[in-house]
């Protein structure tokens, strides 16, 4: 984990003092569980309880002797405990420890991440009711479409992250088994019981075939959604890039008293928080395609997953816990300029509202391939002026351009079919926006 990236919260959840207070209590809760089933004395198990300790550095100290970290723990642990601890890991592998404290990191961490969608959510929702009229032009291909609202933006991000949240409810579910089950998964050494009970007390489920490891399709699956509520991160702050960028500049990034855009251009005003969220969200994309390749182990199990997910769970957790909350201070402080938004709907000259005109002339009669036509002769000597391409344009020329509207109503063939009010009733703005309470209802419900 990168200290840059990585909030409090979410790394001390993979810090070996937690990993190893994890491993204790599986291992106390299955001894508890197998005095009373009468495997080991009572008072042996209330020892683990009352003695049990262990020091990270003298484990460390352990394992560089033994090679192996579960000794190593497990040495500790006696050494704090005593005689006692002769019935520590009675039947148990050292998968059943890992496995299952890696179930509870995992979920752990899954829980951070679902606050983090959900104050995520508050703020969307916030921006969206506050901007649901805020009037501004829709783009595919990146060229202006029809008009839309910033709310609608905002609105479909909450809608994707609603999504996001309930995929990953599903995936912290699939993740949240625990396996203490011995060698090769048989329940030879150790009795079913146990594990039950630890699952109990671990907050888990217990894993119905754990074959001495926890079958790693649930890992590539959690993984597969945190990537996929990264790539929403990225679609929304891709987004917010693009509309800050100079010549749009319909909402910009907060800038802080003080803050400095660049080290050379004193005038900067960078959009760098959605950009380092875009990189962010191909760290966390680049844990899929290993922990898809750690499904396949060998046989009842093999440790070639292991130092995989030593890697790539602390990280992609961290990544996008930090992730989701930098988007949330972008989202909740974006300056939204709809000046801005209004002037540059206009730029084209009324050339938004093409589809309408087209509509009018088929429902008067013209057929669609004739009616496309007319409108789009129109259209392309606005363009052209508004794009300043069109021979003979200079400065105020292409400030100004043509009109859409005055196009039209000049055009003879088009005055055919319609009249003056008729044409310029489709230049109405309210038009494109006369459902977004429906869609609004749809996203929120009532607000």
């Amino acid at each position: 984990m990168i200290p840059r990236y990585t909030r409090p919260e979410m790394a001390g959840i993979w810090e070996p003092e937690s990993k190893f207070r994890i491993w204790f209590e599986i291992e106390a809760h299955a001894c508890d569980a197998m005095a009373d089933l009468g495997i080991v004395p009572k008072d042996a198990a209330k020892a683990v309880w009352e003695k049990g300790g262990f020091d990270v550095a003298r484990i460390d100290e352990i394992e560089a002797e033994v090679k192996h970290d579960v000794i190593a723990f497990l040495t500790s642990l006696a050494e704090h405990v005593g005689e006692e601890a002769r019935f520590v890991h009675q039947g148990l592998t050292s998968s059943d420890v890992l496995d299952t404290c890696f179930s509870v990191q995992l979920a752990r961490a899954s829980d951070i991440l679902l606050a983090d969608l959900d104050a995520l959510l508050a703020a969307l929702k916030k921006r969206a009711i506050e901007h649901k009229d805020t009037i501004c032009i829709g783009r595919s291909h990146a060229i202006h479409a029809e008009p839309t609202t910033f709310g609608l933006k905002m609105a479909q991000g909450y809608a994707e992250f609603s999504r996001a949240k309930e995929r990953l409810l599903a995936a912290r579910k699939e993740i949240a088994t625990c396996a203490i089950s011995g060698p090769v998964g048989t329940f030879a050494t150790v009795d079913p019981k146990v594990e039950a009970h630890v699952a109990e007390k671990m907050g888990l489920e217990v894993e119905p075939v754990s074959t001495q490891v926890i079958p790693r399709d649930r890992h590539a699956m959690f993984f597969a959604t945190l990537a996929v509520i990264a790539s929403s991160v990225e679609r929304l702050a891709t987004e917010i890039r693009h509309l800050q960028r100079t010549e749009v500049l319909e909402v910009e990034e907060y800038f802080s008293a003080g803050q400095k855009g660049s080290s050379s251009m004193p005038h900067k005003r960078n959009p760098v928080l959605t950009e380092n969220l875009t990189g962010l969200a191909r760290l966390v994309r680049s844990a899929v395609t290993p922990a898809l390749e750690n499904v396949a182990l060998w046989h009842e199990r093999d440790i070639s997953h292991s130092s995989v997910e030593r890697g790539i769970a602390p990280d992609a957790a961290a990544h996008l816990d930090f992730a989701l909350a930098r988007l949330t201070g972008v989202i909740g402080k974006l300056i939204v300029y709809p000046e801005r938004m209004k002037e540059n709907l206009d730029r084209l000259g009324g050339l938004v509202h093409s589809q309408r005109v087209l509509l009018a002339l088929t429902q008067a009669g013209v057929s669609r391939e004739d009616a496309y036509s007319l409108v789009q002769r129109n259209a392309m000597k606005v363009w052209e002026q508004k794009a300043g391409s069109a021979e003979g344009a200079t400065g105020e020329e292409k400030e100004s351009g043509a009109d859409f509207l005055e196009e039209l109503l000049a055009d003879e063939d088009v005055r055919a079919a319609l009249s003056e009010d008729d044409i310029r009733d489709k230049f109405d703005l309210g038009y494109h926006t006369k459902n977004v309470d429906v869609i609004f209802e749809r996203v929120f419900g009532e607000t």
